[in-house]
């Protein structure tokens, strides 16, 4: 089964919970604090596999979990991480977000990996809070949540050249005698109704990978018959090869198959549209009119300013009459235009303004993809509404998320870290008053003087 779209969801582990643990020793009177740090998440890693032409198992498997790390334990020791959980896509695969649809990442060559879904960090141990002030500390964290969303998988397959055409013209005729590839092939329209790769071997060392796109008719851009779901896997390809049915056996006329064809290309994307193309008048070999037809398209086309430089080959994908002429002219024609560069991923832009985890604090553990920048981190943002207070701060909210504030010293903690934020000089500024409510992520309290 040939499946070139799927919706997944993906998480990443979540972190292990730092504990709370003192000294139990024999003649150690007053042991410290020994609680340990929980273990980070796993993450889910996609990575390229070139054996891999399809996404049909993501049909069956839709979640996707790595992980999650062990908890701390007593006597310092910190919990194991999680497993990555590595998930293997075809070469060609774009990664979108579900809710907005734009690019996360395109992976093309064996071996490239994308982090998906991060892991939670792993909670600190009590251990890891005692202060001179503080040499006993009777609080820990929970480990931080990993990462988790919905994405849209997208397989656009990886060839240098895309063959095009109308049904039966001879695209898959002419795949199987140049490849070992092996499509169906029968007198009827939509024989093909799954893109075809195979890979064409020349002397000299010249070699190149072909699709046959199935499913292009008029209107196909719009829809119709097979095309708008197969019309991408143009977007790879170098060059294309526009299969024309020449002999007019069908009652068709190629002239006006290529038009229409280009309307197609041109109504689905510019940029296809725009790719080099090159004529393989096939079926030569059926008598006159084919030969009559091969010149009047010729005609045709020297008159068009559109599509004057293109090369016509005329061939019989049936008697192999033309072939090596084509073939090698498509090989040094790809060896000349540049590579498909990878699509951008949407988010790239965005991330160079988030910070890294050496930029931040201890606090901060992990880099999300949520409007967290370098200027946001010690900021403090405050949206008033009537009496509610909410308290945007990236500190803050992970202390409450992570931390237990209803312990006295939780609470403590957190108003440490809020005097050192300036928190209620900030609030006041916004005319906060006694009995008005402050919230902090999912926590609320009552704000007194």
């Amino acid at each position: 089964m040939f499946v070139d779209k799927a919706k997944i969801y993906v998480k990443g582990g979540d972190g292990g919970n730092g504990i709370v643990a003192f000294r139990r020793e024999k003649y150690v009177p007053d042991g410290g604090p020994s609680g340990g740090d929980g273990g980070d998440g796993g993450n889910v890693i996609f990575e390229v596999d070139p054996g891999l032409k399809s996404l049909v198992d993501f049909k069956y498997n839709v979640h996707i979990k790595a992980e999650r790390g062990a908890h701390g334990e007593g006597s310092k020791k910190h919990g194991r991480s999680g497993k990555d959980r590595i998930v293997r896509v075809p070469p060609g695969t774009v990664v979108k977000d579900a809710q907005t649809e734009k690019n996360i990442c395109d992976l093309v060559f064996d071996g490239d990996q994308y982090t998906v879904a991060k892991g939670g960090r792993g909670g600190r141990g009590n251990a890891r809070f005692a202060t001179a002030n503080n040499k006993a500390p009777k609080f820990s964290e929970e480990g931080k949540l990993g990462e988790e969303q919905w994405l849209i998988l997208e397989l656009k397959v990886i060839a240098e050249v895309g063959l095009i055409g109308f049904p039966n013209v001879g695209k898959s005729t002419l795949l199987s005698r140049v490849s070992k590839a092996e499509p169906k092939v029968a007198d009827y329209h939509f024989t093909t109704i799954n893109p075809n790769l195979g890979v064409v071997d020349l002397d000299e060392g010249k070699r190149f990978i072909v699709a046959d796109i199935p499913g292009l008719i008029e209107g196909a851009h719009k829809g119709k018959g097979l095309g708008d779901r197969f019309l991408k896997h143009i977007e790879r390809t170098k060059i294309l090869v526009h299969v024309l049915d020449i002999s007019g056996v069908e009652g068709r006329d190629p002239i006006e198959d290529f038009y229409a064809i280009n309307e197609e290309l041109v109504g689905y994307n510019q940029t296809v549209a725009n790719k080099p193309q090159i004529i393989a008048a096939n079926k030569v070999d059926l008598g006159e009119v084919a030969h009559n037809n091969l010149e009047g398209l010729k005609e045709q086309l020297k008159s068009d300013s559109n599509f004057s430089d293109i090369k016509i080959f005329p061939i019989s994908a049936v008697t192999g009459e033309g072939l090596e002429n084509l073939l090698y002219f498509v090989a040094d024609k790809i060896e000349e235009l540049p590579d498909i560069e990878p699509e951008e991923s949407e988010y790239e832009k965005e991330e160079e303004n988030l910070i890294t985890e050496q930029e931040a604090d201890e606090v901060l553990y992990t880099l999300d993809k949520d409007g967290t920048t370098k200027e946001s981190i010690k900021t403090i943002r405050i949206e008033k509404q009537n009496d509610l207070f909410i308290v945007k701060n990236y500190e803050l909210e992970d202390i409450v998320q992570r931390v237990d504030v209803f312990t006295k010293e939780g609470q403590e903690y957190f108003q440490e870290k809020a005097d050192q934020l300036e928190l209620e000089k900030t609030l006041r500024k916004y005319g906060i008053k006694e009995g008005d409510t402050v919230k902090i992520g999912d926590f609320e309290f009552i704000y007194q003087e």
